[in-house]
């Protein structure tokens, strides 16, 4: 069993010629990019002082310092739980819950989570509740100033490794090697957090800056005033903040899956990743980034030079555009890994040390049900996924143009359009075995 292989179909897994839905998703990229041209002249998602507010007792239960440390305490009891299991459990991947638990129902799991709870790690961190208690300790932080200006580019270095660590290191599914990484991410952030202050982890802590993304295309947002509202995902998206790092954080999350197709193609397996080591997966992963940034740079510079913007700012007020890009390519890759392997989790959760005889919930003599989602609803979902985002970054760019000029041109977004258009393409042949 390789936990890592993620449960993504392949290109017999498609229920129509490849050829077709490749043409058929750079189709309606165009096209709705054409449609928002002739019918979208002026902007329409309204501003961050949008929405349908919530009622107060919501409110009350979402900001109550209370709520968040019960949380929080509940999330570190849990993320203790699997530390035990990962160093005291069986030694054997596929018995062990840590493996499971982190890559599979945490780190894909977020991204429904935040989706439908909105930016919930942020509320939950177990993190937040160590640091708060260190903090009666330490009661200074001497780094607090410089934090502003670091922007999200630390979150961008915390996902990277992240992401190094779950697609190249060789042992990763390895439990005392998931121990390890579990201990040094919470040592590493929470000394961080202690330096820099609680603020931290809003710029530092690629877990929760992930989460926080995400929930841009959740319908829960919040004014400017602070109120809890209900509103258009795309509202939430197009208020995102153009702050220092956020490219590069989409650009490491797009390029890191990018990446993680390569790995399942042929090529790859016979070829430069034939031998498993650190180094070709570590050169594969950059170079998958940098060949992203590469093209984002040049679609959003391009497009600033058409429009005569400022072209260092254009990377970073086009990040958000990108963001539903970079969740259509994860749910298509990820869609049946939570849906089939994450039933493992539930499985192993009833038994988290291997006792004999324990059996805590009435699970553990299940097996995973691999017709719980067929290789058609896999494939659907995985075009249908990538073509949403596409369709949903292009009508972001345009609103942004439009925000940003008087009277946007089409040509103006064009450069971006292209490249938007190549990640569509790339992402299904990647996705398919092209």
């Amino acid at each position: 069993m390789n936990l890592l292989a993620h449960g993504v179909g392949s290109r017999t897994d498609l229920p129509i010629p490849l050829g077709l839905a490749l043409y058929g998703a750079g189709a309606a990229i165009l096209i709705s990019f054409a449609a928002l041209l002739l019918f979208w002249r002026a902007p329409k998602l309204g501003g961050p002082g949008s929405g349908r507010p919530l009622p107060e007792s919501v409110q009350r239960v979402a900001d109550s310092p209370a709520v968040r440390r019960i949380l929080q305490a509940l999330a570190l009891a849990l993320s203790l739980v699997v530390l035990a299991a990962a160093a005291a459990g069986p030694p054997e991947t596929r018995l062990n819950l840590a493996p499971w638990a982190l890559y599979v129902t945490f780190w894909v799991g977020l991204v429904p989570a935040s989706l439908l709870l909105g930016p919930v790690w942020r509320a939950v961190n177990p993190l937040r509740l160590l640091h708060a208690v260190l903090s009666l300790v330490v009661r200074t932080a001497p780094g607090a100033g410089r934090l502003p200006a670091l922007g999200l580019w630390p979150a961008s270095v915390s996902l990277l490794v992240f992401l190094w660590f779950e697609l190249v290191y060789p042992d990763r599914a390895e439990p005392a090697t998931v121990a390890a990484f579990l201990i040094a991410y919470a040592v590493a952030h929470t000394a961080l957090a202690l330096w820099f202050g609680a603020g931290w982890f809003a710029q530092g802590d690629g877990f929760e800056v992930y989460s926080t993304l995400v929930a841009r295309l959740s319908p829960w947002g919040r004014r400017d005033d602070g109120r809890l509202v209900l509103r258009n995902p795309l509202t939430n998206a197009i208020a995102t903040p153009e702050t220092p790092g956020l490219a590069a954080v989409v650009v490491v999350l797009l390029g890191s899956t990018a990446f993680d197709g390569i790995t399942r193609t042929v090529w790859w397996q016979t070829g430069p990743g034939s031998a498993n080591d650190s180094f070709s997966g570590t050169v594969g992963l950059v170079v998958s980034i940098a060949l992203v940034a590469a093209l984002y740079l040049l679609g959003t510079r391009l497009s600033g030079r058409l429009a005569g913007q400022p072209l260092a700012i254009q990377p970073r007020r086009y990040a958000a555009t990108v963001i539903p890009i970079a969740l259509g390519y994860t749910i298509a890759h990820y869609f049946s890994l939570l849906l089939l392997d994450g039933q493992t989790t539930w499985i192993l959760a009833s038994n988290p040390f291997g006792t004999p005889g324990t059996d805590l919930f009435g699970t553990y003599g299940n097996v995973v049900d691999l017709t719980a989602v067929s290789p058609d609803t896999i494939a659907y979902v995985q075009v249908g996924g990538v073509i949403a985002g596409h369709v949903a970054g292009v009508t972001l760019a345009h609103e942004r143009a439009l925000l940003s000029e008087r009277r946007a041109r089409a040509s103006d977004q064009l450069p971006l359009v292209v490249v938007m258009v190549l990640f569509t393409i790339g992402g299904l042949g990647l996705l398919f075995g092209f």
